[in-house]
């Protein structure tokens, strides 16, 4: 990226912050007597709104590009195989692509919570954040806000988890053009615990119905154990609301920037699976 452009990124909330200052601003004079309302100031209003819908599109696009190509930080793939020694250099790296496409959906997703479903993700994630000054300007560079850590999830009883990582689900589908209601395959987010064997990993299949639906007496989604399923993010008997993938499936197409610090669910929430 260019240096114009990371400048953009850089102050992306600054134009916004001025206009809404200038008219509150406007607005006092006109309350005070200072002035009269003139014709010229819709058309001003106008402009302005105009210029910043597509100065938002425009820092949208340059973050979703920040996100797929900016470099990761060169020992965290390492750091990685130390976790999972049996992980090769190719495997780290489609680790790390899945953590560009937690990061797409965390973006993407209007600061709502949005959970982590990878174990081996979530590993090179907290290893990221321990670098803090990479990981506090990745951040700023990608989200526009500092993200917190939280930990690794699959559906269960908890509401907020689990409309987290419907979300979760439905971008990283989208991000490969994958039905999120009827899937022919998994995600690599979703499919990277089983594909790499990852211990107490969670485990995803496309669609159960194609395989028969597995037992759930003893299931947790971990490794070893019974598999969830792209369709159980449908399911009403999972807390939370599978309808719309907790909101995601209203969206009109990613919009705005995902994430934030804390840990509930909707709108000013954090990214992740859990607490802190």
């Amino acid at each position: 990226m260019t240096q114009s452009e990371m400048a953009l990124l850089r102050w992306a909330g600054l134009p916004a912050r001025v206009a809404v200052a200038v008219w509150l601003l406007g607005l006092a004079g006109v309350l005070a007597g200072l002035w009269r309302p003139q014709w010229y100031w819709a058309l001003y209003f106008l402009l302005t709104v105009a210029t910043l819908a597509l100065a938002m599109q425009w820092t949208k696009a340059l973050r979703e590009r920040y996100i797929r190509e900016a470099p990761l930080p060169r020992f965290l793939q390492r750091k990685l195989r130390e976790t999972y020694p049996h992980l090769t250099a190719k495997d780290c790296e489609l680790v790390e692509r899945g953590l560009r496409q937690f990061f797409l959906a965390c973006m993407r997703s209007r600061r709502q919570f949005v959970a982590m479903p990878s174990q081996a993700v979530d590993a090179l994630w907290h290893e990221f954040i321990l670098h803090t000054q990479a990981y506090k300007q990745w951040c700023a560079q990608a989200l526009g806000h500092f993200l917190h850590h939280t930990p690794a999830e699959a559906l269960g009883r908890k509401r907020t988890h689990n409309d987290g990582l419907r979300r979760a689900w439905f971008w990283a589908c989208k991000e490969e053009s994958i039905d999120p209601q009827a899937p022919t395959r998994l995600p690599l987010l979703f499919a990277l615990d089983a594909k790499f064997a990852i211990p107490n990993g969670f485990r995803y299949v496309a669609d159960c119905r194609l395989m028969g639906a597995p037992d759930r007496t003893a299931a947790d989604g971990s490794a070893g154990g019974s598999p969830h399923c792209g369709t159980d993010f449908l399911d009403g008997g999972y807390a939370g609301s599978a309808g719309d993938f907790g909101g995601a499936g209203n969206s009109d197409g990613g919009t705005g920037d995902g994430g934030s610090d804390g840990g509930g669910d909707g709108g000013g929430s954090g990214c992740g699976g859990g607490g802190d």
